[in-house]
């Protein structure tokens, strides 16, 4: 059975840095690509990184140069996906969510449950 959990929400204020983490189990996902997403309220959920098995990275323009995605794949069986951010603002604020897509054809199948952000100015 496949389990992704987050860690790592929390408030802050502007200009401060937070470390998310996702935890996926159940599979060796080591090849399959995985995300981070996020939502803040009133608006539609929006891809913020993605890295594949090979490490190779992408990420939205609002996060280019604050955030950092990186995986630990040193598990069999469990998987570990990482969100660096940093120079947080307001706008960051909203729910963060970890998926994997198994194929990396931007079809992901399976979310986690997701972690809150709240920056305060």
């Amino acid at each position: 059975q496949v389990k992704v959990v987050e860690y790592g929400g929390g408030s802050l204020q502007a200009g401060g840095s937070l470390r998310l983490s996702c935890v996926v189990s159940g599979n060796d996902f080591s090849g399959y690509c995985m995300g981070w997403f996020r939502q803040a309220p009133g608006k539609e959920r929006e891809g913020v990184a993605a890295i594949d098995g090979a490490g190779i990275t992408t990420y939205a323009d609002p996060v280019k140069g604050r955030f950092t995605i990186s995986r630990d794949n040193d598990r069999m069986y469990e998987n570990t996906l990482v969100l660096e951010m940093n120079n947080l603002n307001p706008e960051d604020t909203a729910v963060y969510t970890c998926a994997i897509d198994p194929k990396c054809t931007s079809h992901y199948a399976y979310w986690g449950q997701g972690t809150q952000v709240t920056v305060s100015s």
